[in-house]
């Protein structure tokens, strides 16, 4: 003899501090989930009424008022369906990251979250008391274990439901998007499942917060560890998931979606952590300087996949060293891609410029000065058209330039979000394929694919003059930057001790670079800004200097 219970996982897009408008959501969607669905249960991500992160949002006086206007909203306007819904709570001992259990406008528990993570990008133990207790709630005679997110990467939780009667469990998350961490997510919740034999439902937010990207596949495992149902990434749904209840407790298998590749994973992510930051934070589209190299190219087809053509508008600005090949590929793909497009030669601001620094440069050979003068001629000119037709100006710079400093402040380094920032030079060609591969037409020009890359600020300048090779450059880069790696470690693998030097120290001097940069999308362990950070004055940078003869 068995019975179902219908619960909706509602993989849903939320704004950070937005407790109105997330409230209105969560109302909206439950009773979809009731009227269309049929769900007796509905189920939203961590801290579905302010957003994740909140970070010192927190702190503000107000926000819990707002916290408990919201959820005496949800108790009143919703009925006849239990919801789960996550929320900060104020309680004894402090404040809790928290999920509540609602139905016909009573609070029927409320489970804190015990594990607080404190790194890589998260820091709850700064605003959050760590919970002890399990929650187990009774919905139509099944007994569900209410778990927050962390808590399903230890035993712990999951065990202390089990004991106290649970039959199922249900993890409310948000989990940030990396290379990789669908089959995390799914290799620690199978573990959970293989130590106390209870089917998990694993919900995940989706969506873009500033440098994170919440990518969804939120999944259902059942007893035997087995995959019964998985959301599509990078996609806001409600997913019904069936329960049969017996002895056991049994997910009805339902449509399991295919994950992507970790190169159209990455893609997904780029294209939706762009498209939030722009629609999230009110602009009215993008702005590129598009200068027939690789990097605006792949960032110009993200920007209009994100937002769409029409709201994209595409700058070339010739110099006295701007091969003609780049002024013909940036205009063929502008004009394939459908945006406005704009040609604003340069050479008159940086003559002006020159001409102003005249006496101050007396005398001096022409170095990186003159180089940056244009660059910064260029910052210019797209900032000021991004100020005037309020539209966001999306900086080019990729994760391998970010790392050494090979990008100019004030120059190719402004604008307000970055998306290829956390992106190696050598994912970049990876990822510049991989769009060409999805139309008829190549979207980025092949001439842009196979050219070798130049700033173009000085005759016949490659960036190999600078760099070690891009493959060489980001193989030393993983190591250093994302698994801390030595410099001793890594020459000990066989680069050259030279090369490995003068890249960590390059690295390591320009952290007053990187701190002024733009936000930009995180796709890997450990990007620049939350993940990693680093003091900018430090005499820890003398300790790895570049032996004599080196730069």
């Amino acid at each position: 003899m068995s019975n179902r219970l219908r619960i909706v996982m509602a993989q849903i897009n939320l704004l950070v501090g937005d407790v109105r408008g997330n409230a209105q959501q969560v109302i909206e969607t439950a009773l979809r989930a009731r009227d269309e669905l049929h769900a007796q249960v509905v189920v939203f991500p961590e801290l579905t009424l302010t957003g994740y992160p909140p970070e010192d949002l927190l702190l503000r006086p107000g926000m819990q008022m707002h916290v408990l206007a919201a959820l005496e909203r949800i108790k009143h306007e919703v009925r006849g369906i239990y919801i789960v819904v996550g929320h900060p709570h104020h309680a004894t001992g402090g404040l809790y990251n928290a999920a509540s259990v609602i139905h016909d406008g009573h609070i029927l528990a409320t489970a804190h979250k015990q594990h607080l993570p404190n790194y890589s990008v998260f820091d709850e133990k700064r605003y959050f008391t760590p919970g002890s207790e399990p929650c187990v709630v009774d919905i139509e005679g099944l007994r569900l274990g209410i778990t927050i997110c962390e808590d399903i990467w230890s035993p712990g939780p999951v065990q202390q439901a089990k004991a106290a009667g649970a039959r199922c469990i249900l993890n409310i998350n948000a989990s940030p998007f990396h290379a990789g961490k669908g089959n995390e997510r799914e290799a620690v919740v199978r573990d959970r499942v293989r130590e106390t034999g209870l089917p998990v439902l694993y919900l995940n937010v989706v969506g873009g917060q500033d440098e994170l990207v919440f990518d969804g596949e939120s999944f259902v495992i059942n007893a035997q560890g087995e995959v019964t149902q998985r959301a599509p990434a990078c996609a806001i749904g409600l997913y019904p998931v069936d329960l049969e209840i017996g002895e056991t407790v049994h997910p009805v298998p339902a449509a399991c979606a295919p994950r992507p590749d970790n190169i159209a994973s990455i893609y997904a992510v780029l294209v939706l952590g762009v498209r939030d930051y722009i629609r999230k934070n009110g602009f009215k589209g993008a702005v590129i300087g598009l200068s027939g190299g690789i990097d605006s190219a792949l960032t110009l087809a993200i920007a209009v996949d994100a937002v769409g053509a029409e709201h994209v508008e595409a700058v070339m600005m010739p110099s006295r060293y701007t091969a003609d090949m780049s002024v013909e590929d940036a205009r063929a793909q502008a004009r394939g891609m459908g945006v406005t497009y704009r040609v604003i030669p340069i050479e008159g601001a940086f003559k002006a410029f020159l001409d102003a620094l005249e006496d101050e440069f007396k005398g001096l050979p022409a170095d990186v000065a003159e180089e940056n003068i244009q660059a910064r001629s260029r910052g210019v000119i797209l900032m000021a058209i991004s100020n005037k037709l309020g539209k966001i100006l999306l900086t080019t710079g990729n994760k391998s330039e970010v790392a050494v400093g090979y990008a100019t402040l004030y120059g190719d380094m402004a604008g307000g979000f970055a998306p290829i920032k956390d992106c190696p030079k050598t994912l970049v060609y990876k990822l510049a394929e991989y769009r060409n591969s999805l139309g008829e037409a190549d979207a980025i020009p092949r001439r842009v694919i196979e050219r070798a890359p130049s700033a173009e600020l000085r005759p016949e300048q490659k960036d190999e003059d600078s760099l070690p090779p891009y493959s060489v450059l980001d193989t030393i880069l993983e190591r250093y930057v994302e698994q801390d790696r030595s410099p001793e470690e890594i020459i000990a693998e066989g680069f050259a001790a030279d090369t490995v030097r003068r890249v960590v120290w390059m690295v390591d001097r320009n952290e007053y670079k990187r701190r002024q940069a733009p936000p930009g999308v995180r796709i890997t362990r450990r990007a620049f800004g939350r993940d990693r950070r680093y003091p900018i004055t430090s005499g820890y940078l003398a300790t790895q200097l570049p032996e004599k003869g080196e730069p």
